[in-house]
């Protein structure tokens, strides 16, 4: 039997949930805020259009940390492979990187693969309104939406729904989080966002500003807590960017709320033991100054003598010993994350709790959510991506499983 559903939220998992419905033989309709859909789709290509990851199976749920006993599910439903097949069903054919991130081949850009999508959407039947906002629930079903080119508003009663708007980064695109305020009306309890996979504020002196400005450092580790990163940070003017401080956000966040400044400590040399490191700042220096001995003895050239000297003081280069540990955990008083509409990702949002298995609203039956609206964070590199496809399928899952079993 063919339903009726509306999609709210023309992004990665509305998108995917719609295809899944449409393929299933229900009638579905998106609707979508802005004038086109998969923006942020779109805007997470600019840096590389990392879809998904080749990590193993039994590791990739992991990745998004508290949530990551739902996301085995949802992973199992739609995984990687899944992913890749279905970008190779597009025409859009994929590799792995030296990372191990999941990219499509080079000649095909995200605005390829996005319409070719949308060719297949179109076929499926699947209706595309852009330029319509919801504007809230009405009854035990209805949905108030706002057509924002004629202005009118009017009342739709499909008979399933799935909430797809994003998080509450990247406001240009769409995802602006003021979804929270109607879902709130219902009933639904929410966590407030807080920004993800985003750049650390550090308090630099102006003289340091000025000397280093945007510097990158390669081949470091990052530590926070007992968390550790390894990859290639950016020094700029407020602060550190890189995708080791993306990864390591949910825990100077969770730092922040203890102390500030939160303790991050950068290893200039993982690659070396502590011994070998001593040894090799245990040569005569020879008259040299730090900079200069930096460079002979273990190939670090500027910014690394400034950033010492900035974070320092005079004594702990004194000794080799003193030098060692200094390099070994270089401390970078972090005092606050980049802004939410800055960051990459968001966590907070709709919290598990208020959606069942299915991912269907406890307090509203036949009203779903998928992708950033809920609860949920994973660093860059694939995970996110993958995050809102498997969300999206679930849903559509849990949609047809609900309407099959006649509770409408």
């Amino acid at each position: 039997m063919a339903f009726s559903i509306a999609v709210v939220g023309g992004g990665p998992a509305g998108l995917l949930a719609a295809q899944r419905l449409a393929e299933a033989g229900h009638h579905v309709a998106v609707y979508e805020a802005q004038a086109t859909v998969g923006r942020k789709f779109l805007v997470a290509g600019h840096g590389g259009f990392n879809l998904t990851n080749a990590e193993s199976t039994t590791a990739f749920p992991a990745r998004y940390g508290a949530a990551q006993t739902q996301f085995a599910a949802y992973l199992r439903h739609f995984s990687p492979d899944e992913l890749r097949q279905w970008t190779a069903d597009l025409g859009i054919p994929t590799f792995v990187g030296t990372s191990g991130r999941v990219f499509p081949l080079d000649e095909y850009k995200p605005a390829q693969l996005l319409r070719a999508w949308l060719k297949r959407l179109q076929e499926l039947g699947v209706e595309l309104k852009t330029r319509h906002r919801w504007l809230g629930f009405v009854g035990a079903k209805g949905l108030r939406l706002r057509d924002d080119v004629s202005g009118q508003e009017f009342v739709l009663e499909p008979d399933a729904t799935l909430l797809a708007l994003g998080g509450a980064s990247w406001s240009k695109t769409g995802s602006d989080g003021r979804w929270t305020a109607l879902v709130e009306a219902a009933g639904v309890a929410t966590v407030p966002f807080s920004p993800a996979n985003c750049g650390a504020e550090i308090q630099w002196s102006a003289f340091f500003k000025e000397k280093v400005g945007r510097t990158p450092l390669k081949n470091i580790a990052l530590h926070c807590g007992d968390q550790q990163v390894r990859g290639e940070v950016l020094l700029t003017d407020y602060g550190l960017e890189g995708t080791p401080v993306y990864a390591l956000t949910p825990a100077l966040r969770a730092a922040l709320t203890q102390n500030t400044p939160a303790p991050l400590l950068l290893d200039l040399k993982p690659d070396l033991t502590d011994a070998q490191l001593l040894q090799k700042l245990g040569q005569p220096r020879g008259g040299k100054s730090l900079a200069a001995f930096l460079v002979k003895a273990l190939h670090l050239g500027q910014p690394v003598p400034t950033l010492l000297r900035e974070v320092a003081p005079p004594e702990a280069t004194a000794t080799p010993e003193r030098l060692a540990q200094l390099l070994r955990q270089v401390p970078l008083p972090v005092t606050g994350l980049r802004p939410l509409d800055e960051a990459i990702s968001t966590a907070g949002g709709i919290p598990f709790a208020e959606v069942d298995e299915q991912l269907m609203l406890r307090r509203r039956p036949g009203t779903f959510v998928a992708g950033e609206m809920l609860d949920w964070e994973a660093p860059t590199g694939g995970y996110l991506l993958q995050g809102c496809f498997s969300t999206g399928a679930w849903a559509a899952r849990g949609m047809q499983e609900w309407l099959a079993a006649g509770t409408i």
